[in-house]
């Protein structure tokens, strides 16, 4: 009789049995007594922790303070043959003129600004905008203008009344004694000054017209300067000094050279340079302006 304990089935080991349940899908809280770590299990990462950041505000760019503009740089002008301070003021259009550009360059220039050699360099002050104030004589000279508008204007007024009183019927018009004075102050021409056609008679007219315009000078003054500059010749000209040179020779009886002559020309007077009487006024009213007179002048000017 065979024996019974071989053909019984062993006992399964329970925890084998529970392993099996495990390996079939057994409840997730005995997965840490088959495995207590697998490769698929994940420790859970802690929650990051999120710092509170602080935006600060950025300071405000510092406005740059504006540059103050910097002044207009002075320009320089060379001299070249023909050359004078006026002829330079005029083209490059300086304000206040060829006295404002000499006091610019006086010593550059020297104590006469008739005098200016080529290749002299001079100092323009172009983009300037201070304007040279007007020279007194200038304004002087406008007084005189106007006054004499106003002295034409009178003159005018008296002449219209002088016409409508010829036109007054006669029973309107005065008679007797009364009438007669007017009459005969009226047919009385204005005295003209006559001059002679000579050295005493240009200097003479020229006091005249000098004296009209406020210009100093005597007649010694101007006989003395005349005699040494041209020996009384009003078509005397100087042909080999340095405005020569520079191609603006002295002319006439005062021996002025055409930019000085422009300068100081005085109306009323002829624009020719050769002219005893515009030469000697328009050198008169230089000399006034650069010396006080000609009365002061007593060699080359």
């Amino acid at each position: 009789m065979p024996a019974h304990g071989k053909h019984r089935r062993p006992r399964r080991n329970h925890v084998s049995r529970g392993l099996a349940l495990v390996g079939t899908g057994g409840a997730a809280l005995s997965l840490p007594l088959i495995a207590p770590a697998t490769a698929g299990a994940a420790t859970p990462a802690a929650a990051p922790e999120i710092a509170a950041k602080t935006f600060t505000a950025p300071a405000a760019a510092p406005v740059a303070a504006k540059a103050p503009a910097a002044p207009a740089a002075a320009r320089t002008y060379t001299v070249v043959s023909g050359d004078s301070l006026s002829l330079i003021a005029h083209k490059k259009g300086i304000q206040g003129g060829w006295k404002s550009l000499y006091r610019a360059n006086q010593s550059a220039v020297g104590d006469n600004p008739s005098l200016i050699h080529p290749g002299l360099e001079l100092t323009i002050h172009r983009g300037s905008a201070e304007a040279a104030p007007a020279p007194t004589k200038k304004r002087e000279k406008t007084e005189r203008k106007t006054t004499a508008k106003a002295k034409k204007s009178s003159t005018d007024d008296r002449a219209s009344r002088s016409e409508r009183r010829a036109t007054t019927p006669a029973s309107d018009a005065p008679t007797g004694a009364s009438a007669a004075a007017p009459a005969a102050a009226a047919a009385a021409p204005a005295a003209v000054t006559q001059y002679a056609d000579n050295l005493d008679g240009w200097i003479r007219q020229s006091l005249d017209i000098m004296a009209q315009h406020g210009i100093p000078g005597s007649y010694e003054g101007i006989h003395r300067n005349i005699m040494r500059e041209s020996s009384g010749n009003p078509r005397a000209i100087n042909n080999w000094d340095i405005n020569a040179v520079n191609g603006t020779p002295s002319k006439g009886l005062l021996q002025v050279i055409e930019p000085t002559f422009l300068a100081y020309h005085v109306p009323g007077t002829s624009t020719d340079l050769y002219d005893p009487v515009a030469n000697i006024t328009a050198a008169c009213n230089y000399a006034a302006d650069r010396y006080g007179s000609i009365d002061n002048v007593y060699g080359a000017y």
